[in-house]
């Protein structure tokens, strides 16, 4: 057996079978003797009546034991009988029960007479020595499965209790984990487990005070940084020379693309839970629709691959749409109007990757971050990809597109689905 409800009952019918094991064993034998003393004490009250009998004068006759008489002269009246040295014992004036063969044999002398002393013989069988003790035997077996049924079911009623009340904190703590900081245990069970219950609740009061101060503590941090940015930006408008002033407005922008990240990144762990899950076609679908506007604005043609199955990723899809959007819009900021571009997802087995791809000046062989490149880009873009892939137990890679521009790639393992169905792999 396991789980604790199940050790609970073995340990209860191995305890309970203990005991009644040591108390009925003894007794059993207790009742194997007793029946075997009543049997012997009743053919002896019976052989004493006949010797009653034969003293003076009268032949017994009982047809309920086997009844013999052996004469001092050697004959024998009753039933057939030897006269072995337990007879030859007894006439020497001994009443006792010797063990024969089958049996036991009461043997009483009969005392007075002139001719000499006969011997009452009484055979008891060993069917009549234990009459009655196997089912006293199966009686008590009957009662000890009842005590160890009984005792089965209260140890399975208590185990059931204390396992749902594990259970019941076993389900607070997981909506805990998954984000839900409303969510309290009830106070039910035995009272380690009472205590247990209040301790989570504590817990889960003081997490939400943290991240309630947490959010203070960002939104305090983005005022305080964007007043001071935007102070800087309107000093840069009053710049004269127009160069200077748009590689000031170029840093500055980059710096609130910063910022505003570091903000993200500091809330997502609220929302992501533990076991976070998404799927990337349907992502990709949808923030690529979102970009087509612009796209077709721009006279930027952007093509679109995708498997026909999902494509399950262990990251939150507002992760996988924040780190589509930063490579777009690298496309979109770093790329001439005009400048094709190509998205697509690819399934292989346990992997997917995520490519995005485009016609423009595209990276050095060297580059491993965007701000390495020639283009300008302040490399914001990568490593919220970067990251988003590495969050997923992946990894990305740069290259060049065979459109002759950037390629960036996305490589993840693929996680299976909650109804347990395998991912479609994309046709080849």
């Amino acid at each position: 057996m396991t789980g604790v409800r199940g050790q609970v009952n073995l340990l209860v019918a191995t305890t309970t079978a203990v005991v009644l094991a040591a108390f009925l064993a003894p007794l059993g034998v207790v009742l194997y003797t007793t029946a075997e003393q009543r049997a012997i004490a009743d053919a002896t009250t019976r052989a004493q009546a006949a010797a009653a009998l034969v003293a003076v004068g009268q032949t017994p006759r009982d047809d309920e034991v086997a009844l013999t008489i052996f004469y001092s002269d050697g004959t024998t009246v009753g039933v057939a009988a030897e006269r072995g040295p337990a007879v030859e014992l007894a006439s020497r004036g001994e009443a006792f029960a010797a063990r024969t063969t089958g049996g036991v044999e009461v043997l009483v002398p009969v005392h007075g007479l002139a001719t000499g002393t006969p011997v009452v013989r009484v055979f008891v069988p060993d069917s009549s020595l234990h009459s009655g003790v196997l089912r006293n035997w199966l009686l008590l077996a009957a009662v000890g499965l009842a005590l160890v049924g009984l005792s089965l079911l209260l140890a399975d009623r208590l185990g059931r209790r204390l396992v749902g009340s594990v259970t019941a904190l076993a389900a607070t703590a997981d909506r805990l984990a998954a984000g839900d900081l409303t969510v309290r245990a009830a106070a039910a069970g035995p009272p380690e487990l009472q205590r247990v219950a209040a301790e989570l609740n504590r817990l889960a009061a003081r997490i939400r005070e943290l991240l309630q101060a947490e959010r203070e503590e960002v939104a305090s941090l983005a005022h305080r940084l964007r007043t001071p940015l935007t102070a800087l930006r309107l000093d840069i408008d009053a710049v004269r020379d127009p160069q200077e002033r748009a590689r000031l407005g170029s840093d500055v922008e980059a710096l609130i693309r910063e910022v505003d990240e570091l903000i993200r990144t500091a809330r997502r762990p609220v929302r992501a839970g533990v076991h976070p899950q998404a799927d990337l076609v349907a992502v990709v679908a949808e923030r690529t629709a979102f970009w087509s506007a612009l796209a077709e604005e721009s006279g930027r043609p952007i093509e679109l691959r995708l498997p026909p199955g999902p494509a399950l990723v262990a990251v939150p899809a507002p992760d996988l749409a924040a780190a589509l959007d930063a490579l777009l819009g690298n496309v979109f900021s770093h790329t001439p109007d005009g400048t094709p571009a190509a998205v697509s997802v690819t399934v292989t087995g346990d992997r997917c990757v995520l490519r995005v791809e485009d016609g423009g000046p595209g990276l050095p062989a060297t580059s491993t971050r965007a701000d390495n490149n020639t283009t300008g880009s302040t490399g914001l873009g990568l490593d919220i990809a970067r990251r988003t892939a590495e969050a997923a137990g992946g990894t990305m890679r740069l290259g060049t597109s065979p459109l002759g521009g950037a390629l960036v790639e996305l490589d993840m393992p693929t996680t299976p689905e909650p109804g347990g169905r395998a991912i479609t792999p994309s046709p080849p």
